[in-house]
């Protein structure tokens, strides 16, 4: 995908260097890491007299849990400075580009019936991050919160998807935040309000339907992207489309369930078969129109 040259987008919020957990999470943790020393300092009067000098100076407004988060802290410091490479920068770049073509190309769309595109932010972290959709870390993937109209994305996550998932390559890479980005067309057009209206009384296999459709629209707006993508600013080299759906095979529920647990169960996807989403997205990149992502219909 060609994008060194083209516009960055000052809609990135870059949180790496930021720690990602909360003061609750920190405390539980050391919590669980005094246990042992606490029984052991409970056995001797000595030991007695520490914790009763402990509980004193916390009364007094020094926390002593605060020297092991201190140190927590340290080491997650050093460890970031250490992810913090060239790459990983080079990455950043890449989002900011990808991103500001999105802008591009939905405000393009958008014009077309009258309305105006709301540009979301993207939110670069790692190893967690506090959204306005909840807690979240790396585990979860990329996503996008309605509530802050935000996608949030740890750049581990393009390792993840060309060593674990086997779909290597930029452009795999540039379908993810498209999709992400679909989401929040989604919302600002009312889809994603609607849903949840819709899945009020629903059971679990009918709301994992109606997600996958959900889902499959993303995908489709994916497409869409790139079909403009390729017609405005001539982005699309020789392959792209391939590692697209490339990508969209490999994070397709059947892939996944497969790989997981060694069988597939149909009642359970909640993003759309392997074929479902190449299908979409293809069918997004051959139109490029909203009406051909109609996939409540």
């Amino acid at each position: 995908m060609k994008w060194e040259n083209n516009r960055k987008s000052s809609n990135i919020e870059d949180k790496r260097n930021e720690s990602g957990s909360n003061f609750g999470s920190n405390q539980n943790s050391s919590i669980m890491m005094l246990l042992p020393i606490i029984k052991m300092l409970i056995g001797t009067k000595i030991g007695r007299i520490i914790l009763v000098v402990g509980v004193i100076a916390y009364f007094m407004g020094f926390n002593p849990l605060a020297l092991l988060n201190m140190q927590e802290s340290s080491s997650s410091n050093s460890s970031s400075s250490v992810v913090n490479t060239q790459k990983d920068d080079k990455s950043a770049q890449f989002v900011s580009a990808v991103l500001a073509q999105t802008e591009d190309i939905w405000s393009n769309v958008f014009s077309k019936y009258n309305a105006n595109y709301i540009e979301p932010k993207l939110v670069l972290f790692r190893n967690s991050v506090k959204s306005g959709c909840g807690f979240a870390s790396s585990q979860t993937g990329p996503f996008y919160c309605p509530t802050d109209q935000k996608v949030y994305l740890d750049l581990s996550f393009f390792d993840e998807l060309a060593k674990r998932h086997s779909a290597p390559g930029d452009f795999a890479q540039a379908y993810v935040i498209a999709h992400e980005i679909g989401h929040h067309v989604q919302n600002i057009t009312g889809t994603i309000s609607k849903v949840q209206k819709a899945k009020q009384g629903l059971n679990d296999k009918q709301e994992n339907a109606l997600q996958v459709k959900v889902e499959l629209q993303a995908d489709c707006y994916a497409g869409l992207w790139a079909y403009y993508s390729k017609k405005d600013f001539d982005s699309i080299e020789e392959g792209d489309i391939q590692e697209a759906l490339n990508a969209a095979s490999a994070i397709g529920d059947d892939t996944l369930q497969k790989k997981a647990q060694g069988y597939v169960v149909p009642d359970a996807f909640t993003h759309g078969s392997a074929v479902q989403r190449m299908a979409w997205f293809k069918k997004g990149f051959q139109n490029g129109t909203l009406e051909s992502c109609n996939t409540f219909n």
